[in-house]
């Protein structure tokens, strides 16, 4: 049983999108993309900085972009189950079917703009935690005023908050982390802080119309299959303001039967933590074309 996900921000790396291009219809797609958000993602993928493609407004639309073209390019294949983190949860909807690839493309570049003007309110950010229990760990970011925004599974949590009590987690670390890694994202997502960005999801979901999941769709909420696409999109964005729970997900996968795990491009980020939680499953990150026959072939394998 395949088990096809898409990454969320932090994934992006400067030129990334750059050998996608070549693929045929690859660059027009892109194009057409640009021109309807109004936002040039092919030069955002291939000529801008890290600076540049951290900007909250330009790196969702990038990412989305980027896992539809590399999902697309795997062909016509039924995975097992979908599932995205965070932002990469729209790349998901689109491949199940929710909604269409550029209905998500319009909704990632809503989402991305009100996340970036949440988070301009106050300096806040997130870090990822290394190692720990989380019953220990969780206790503590809460002593501090931080928020478990990201509860990833395989040792790792994900704080968010304001970059004094960043700081302060640095300075005091909960018993058992090894390391606190600053995350290449400008602001405290899935916290209190990104409410003012569902009012504005809202009013662009209300102008969709989505159809339910042909392939069983796994919510960040809670890691259950969503049945319908209104119930998908209402999760969506919920979801900008509440905890990732990436650990349920990956149980989800478990209790699916998964034995095969691919992740879109820019892969890396889940296949590590698929390779860490998910014992004996088979994993491939997708991160240039050069990627896609060996993932064709495990598509075959496993679907």
């Amino acid at each position: 049983m395949l088990v096809l996900v898409a990454p969320g921000q932090g994934a992006q790396t400067p030129g990334f999108l750059t050998p996608w291009l070549d693929l045929p219809g690859a660059a027009d797609r892109i194009a057409a993309w640009s021109d309807a958000i109004g936002l040039d993602l092919a030069h955002y993928g291939t000529q801008a900085d890290a600076d540049a493609i951290r900007d909250t407004a330009v790196a969702q639309p990038l990412l989305v972009a980027a896992g539809l073209l590399s999902a697309a390019a795997l062909g016509d294949i039924t995975p097992g189950a979908v599932a995205g983190h965070s932002v990469g949860e729209i790349t998901a909807a689109a491949y199940a079917g929710v909604i269409g690839d550029d209905a998500a493309m319009g909704l990632v570049r809503t989402r991305g703009l009100a996340m970036a003007e949440a988070a301009a309110v106050t300096r806040t950010g997130m870090a990822a935690l290394l190692g720990g229990d989380p019953e220990v760990t969780v206790p503590h970011l809460e002593k501090l005023g931080l928020t478990p925004a990201n509860v990833n599974g395989a040792g790792q949590i994900v704080a968010a908050g304001t970059l004094e009590q960043l700081e302060a987690l640095q300075a005091d670390k909960p018993e058992g982390v090894r390391k606190v890694v600053a995350l290449k994202v400008a602001g405290a997502f899935h916290t209190e802080h990104m409410a003012p960005a569902v009012a504005q999801l809202e009013q662009a979901a209300a102008g969709l119309t989505p159809a339910d999941p042909k392939i069983p769709y796994v919510s960040n909420r809670d890691g259950r299959t969503v049945d319908t696409g209104a119930d998908v999109i209402s999760r969506l964005v919920g979801q900008v303001a509440n905890p990732v729970r990436w650990d349920l997900c990956m149980e989800t996968f478990e209790e699916l039967g998964v034995t095969a795990l691919i992740e879109v491009c820019p892969g890396g980020t889940l296949t590590g933590l698929a390779k860490r939680a998910l014992k004996g499953v088979k994993t491939l990150a997708v991160k240039t074309p050069d990627d896609l026959d060996a993932a064709r072939e495990l598509v075959a394998e496993h679907s």
